[in-house]
């Protein structure tokens, strides 16, 4: 993704906010800036007055020099280095003018380490920002970190995007703490998302203690500034081409509400499948369960947090890695996968789901429509791994080789069957297939305690524990 956006005047605003930051007594610390030179701090000293809040700017380009004030690193545009600057810029502030000013200073550090375009281009643009502060003097410290890719086609406009994204975060660390939600939203203040992308996002310490970072990834993706976002098993937000990078994927998209048995079952037969094939033998699979926000927002103008909370958590004690993304079309989920990884894709689906793709309405947003959107999805090999599903009318089994779609579409079904695009599930667990999500959805919240065995042991656990949509627990 690349953007041709012209500059735009950001000079009042960026000036403002880095005037207000000069003018305020209290913040007094370090600017640190490696890979695209001070584009930050050269805000706060074209400001004025940034005497009263710059203690030291710094950048330290050569890789020798880096690793003497740091550590060694093995990538310097990494999470690893960003930390590692945060932690000894501050520290050292403490250190060094704690004693003399400490009573009455909140002492931050604000680090980046990215790399912008190059004089040859075709590099990925991108990099890892944050700051370190202390809310009150002498307090513990907090944080926000954030990764960045940078849309510009010139490096020039990427320094300045990445020196506006810098100030905007310093200001809402320092102004807007209270309120995350604002903090996320003014990040990008006088910019478009057409010029940086934020993928991560992480707050950290005693100042938000009560932030959910999984929230914080969702807002990133219900503002446009990211189209995926993604967290792991713990409900650590993940960086997700350093996750995907190198990796053989297996994505089952869904409504995980709850999570249900078949949806386990569907991973397992499609992961036998998949292994088989022999550009994956021996590789680590990674298993994705996707969200998407036409799935998040359904009935509603917006994500209802405590739903989508319960789902991570449940999907979370499944071990599973989730990715949220705003991508309702496949063929742009499986965009996104084949940027970040060079190794074999897999979408699960059922039956039900490979019918609605067959769907021409789904594809007239396309100048070529459903033809378009095949040749997008499937131009790089991408299988379907198609679990099958009970007809509840005659209680027959459907599986993809008895699809049938309108006849004007049936030869292109024929024919993405016969170059192996469809891999029949053919090991799936038949007494399964009568679960419906909706269904136990239903009887979770009448009481109707047949609904246990429909969901994985720790499902139901944590639904019975916590009260998960609508659970009543039975009195002692």
């Amino acid at each position: 993704m690349s953007s041709t956006t012209t500059a735009v005047d950001t000079s009042v605003d960026t000036l403002q906010k880095a005037l207000r930051i000069n003018l305020e007594p209290r913040w007094y610390g370090t600017i640190a800036e490696i890979g695209a030179g001070q584009e930050v701090a050269r805000w706060f000293f074209r400001a004025g007055g940034a005497a009263g809040t710059v203690a030291k700017s710094m950048s330290a380009y050569d890789m020798a020099v880096s690793d003497a004030v740091y550590g060694h690193s093995d990538r310097y545009v990494s999470r690893g280095r960003l930390e590692a600057m945060l932690d000894h810029e501050l520290d050292l502030n403490v250190e060094r003018l704690g004693p003399t000013r400490g009573d009455e200073t909140c002492f931050f550090a604000f680090a980046d380490t990215v790399v912008a375009r190059s004089y040859r281009g075709g590099n990925e643009c991108h990099g890892w920002m944050g700051v370190r502060f202390q809310a009150h003097p002498a307090d513990e410290p907090s944080s926000v970190v954030l990764h960045v890719r940078m849309l510009d086609d010139e490096a020039e406009l990427q320094q300045e995007a990445l020196g506006i994204v810098g100030v905007n975060l310093l200001h809402a660390a320092f102004f807007e703490r209270f309120e995350p939600d604002a903090m996320v939203e003014s990040l990008l203040d006088r910019l478009s998302t057409g010029r940086i992308e934020i993928d991560v996002i992480s707050f950290q310490g005693i100042e938000f203690r009560h932030v959910d970072n999984r929230l914080m990834a969702l807002r990133l993706v219900q503002l446009g500034l990211s189209g995926v976002a993604m967290f792991g098993p713990d409900g650590q937000v993940l960086q997700p081409r350093e996750v995907l990078r190198k990796r053989p994927v297996l994505v089952e998209r869904g409504s995980f509400r709850p999570p249900t048995v078949v949806n386990m079952d569907m991973l397992r037969c499609a992961q036998e499948k998949f292994a088989a094939e022999p550009e994956v033998d021996g590789e680590r699979v990674l298993h994705l369960t996707e969200l998407t926000m036409r799935n998040l927002l359904a009935g509603g103008q917006d994500v209802d947090r405590r739903d989508f909370l319960a789902r991570a958590d449940l999907l979370g004690a499944c071990g599973m890695t989730t990715l949220i993304t705003d991508y309702a079309d496949y063929h742009r989920l499986a965009a996104y996968l084949v940027e970040r990884t060079r190794e074999r894709i897999g979408i699960v689906m059922g039956v039900p789901s490979l019918r609605d793709l067959f769907d021409e309405r789904a594809h007239t947003h396309l100048p070529g429509g459903i033809l378009e959107s095949f040749g997008r999805l499937f131009k790089h090999d991408l299988k379907l791994f198609v679990y099958p599903m009970l007809d509840l009318g005659t209680r027959e089994v459907r599986r993809v080789g008895e699809v049938r779609v309108g006849d004007e579409l049936q030869p292109l079904f024929d024919y993405l069957a016969g170059r192996g695009s469809f891999v029949d599930l053919d090991t799936a667990r038949e007494d399964f297939l009568p679960i419906l999500s909706r269904d136990v959805l239903r009887r979770i919240a009448a009481g109707d305690d047949s609904w246990e065995p429909m969901v994985p042991p720790e499902v139901a656990e944590m639904v019975r524990a916590r009260g998960f949509f609508g659970h009543r627990r039975t009195p002692v």
